[in-house]
C-alpha cells in the first residue's frame, strides 16, 4: 500500500460564468488523472450533500431488513440487467448484496417498498448523477480534443445507464474481497461510499486507498472511453477491500452506452496521427454480455475472466 491520494476536481467553474481558469484547472487535473491511470474525485458537482447523505442512510435502512424482506424485490425476467435485489452467488469471490435500478420510469425498476420513501429518493439521485455524467462526459471531450459535442452525440441514449445500491458483509479471518480487482465495461462510472471505505485503485502496480469524503464523488474512466481513445485514457482498475466487523455500504452509477452502439478506436487516435488501432470494434451489448457472464457463471480461475484485452489486438 503506498500512502498517495487520487487527485480531488472542483467543479463548481462549470457551474458559473466565466471562470475559465478554473474550468482549465480542472480539466488538466481530470486530463493527466485520465492519462495515468483512470480515476479522480470531485466536489462541487451538483448532486446535493443531503440528497446523497439521504440515499446512504435509507440503502442502509433497506440492506438491514430481514431476506425475506428483501427479496421482495427481487428481479423480473426479461431486463437487460437484474434490476431489483440480488445477492451474489455463494460460489462468487465477490461478498455482497445489491439493488440495481434503471432510469426512472423504466418498465424493468423494480422498487422495495420498505423503507417507504426509498423510491423516490433513488429516482431522484439518479436524475442528479446522470446531469453530472454528462457534464463530466463533456469535460473529458474537450480533454481528447474531441469536436464538440461528439461524445454527447455519439452518447445521447440514456436507456441503458444504471444504478446500483451496494452492501458489503463483514469480512472473515480467511478472506476480505468485496469486489475482486477489475476495470468497469461501461463510458464513466461515479461512486458514493460511506465512511467505511474499502475502494482501491491501482496505480505503477500498486494499491492506493480512496479515503472517504461525504461531498465528494469517485470518478473512474471506463472501458468503453480507453477503447474510443485507443489507449490514451486508461480504464481504471480498482477493487474494494471488506472490512471486519462493519457492513459497507456504496451506491455505482454507470454512465452508460446504448447496447446497439459499435465501439472502436476513433480515427482521431489512429488513422489521423499514424497509430494502429489497439482494439478490434464490438457492439457493445455483446461486450456486456461477455462481463455478465462473469458474475453469473464466474470462471474457476479470475484470469479467465473476460475484459476488454477480449477485443486487443496483438501487436
Amino acid at each position: 500500500m503506498v500512502s498517495s491520494s487520487i487527485p480531488t476536481v472542483d467543479l463548481s467553474p462549470f457551474f458559473t460564468v466565466g471562470d475559465e481558469d478554473g474550468k482549465q484547472k480542472a480539466r488538466d487535473l481530470i486530463n493527466q488523472a485520465c492519462s495515468e491511470y483512470g480515476f479522480f474525485q470531485i466536489v462541487n458537482h451538483g448532486v446535493p450533500i443531503d440528497l446523497m447523505n439521504r440515499a446512504m442512510k435509507l440503502s442502509k435502512t433497506f440492506f438491514q431488513n430481514p431476506a425475506e424482506e428483501k427479496i421482495k424485490s427481487s428481479p423480473d425476467s426479461g431486463a437487460p440487467l437484474p434490476a431489483g435485489y440480488s445477492k451474489q452467488p455463494d460460489h462468487s469471490a465477490d461478498k455482497n448484496e445489491y439493488l440495481l435500478m434503471f432510469s426512472p420510469g423504466s418498465s424493468f425498476n423494480v422498487f422495495p417498498s420498505n423503507p417507504s420513501e426509498f423510491r423516490e429518493v433513488l429516482e431522484e439521485i439518479f436524475t442528479y448523477f446522470g446531469k453530472t455524467g454528462q457534464l463530466v462526459e463533456s469535460i473529458i471531450s474537450d480533454c481528447l480534443y474531441l469536436p464538440p459535442n461528439f461524445l454527447k452525440e455519439y452518447n445521447g441514449d440514456r436507456s441503458w445507464d444504471f444504478m446500483v445500491a451496494m452492501n458489503y458483509f463483514p469480512a472473515t479471518e480467511s478472506e476480505n474481497n468485496g469486489v475482486s480487482e477489475h476495470e468497469d465495461a461501461n463510458c464513466i462510472t461515479f461512486v458514493l461510499q460511506d465512511e467505511v471505505g474499502g475502494l482501491e485503485v491501482q496505480k505503477n502496480g500498486q494499491w492506493i486507498p480512496v479515503i472517504p469524503n461525504e461531498e465528494t464523488l469517485v470518478v473512474n474512466i471506463s472501458d468503453v472511453i480507453q477503447v474510443l481513445s485507443n489507449n490514451k485514457f486508461k480504464s481504471a482498475t480498482h477493487r474494494v477491500v471488506r472490512p471486519k466487523a462493519r457492513c459497507r455500504n456504496s451506491y455505482a452509477f454507470f454512465y452508460n452506452l446504448q447496447g446497439d452502439k459499435w465501439v472502436e478506436p476513433l480515427p482521431q487516435f489512429t488513422k489521423e496521427i499514424g497509430e494502429p488501432p489497439k482494439y478490434r470494434g464490438f457492439y457493445y451489448k455483446d461486450y456486456q454480455a461477455l462481463r455478465m457472464r462473469n458474475k453469473t457463471h464466474p470462471p474457476s480461475k479470475p484470469e479467465d475472466a473476460i475484459n476488454i484485452t477480449h477485443y486487443a489486438i496483438s501487436t
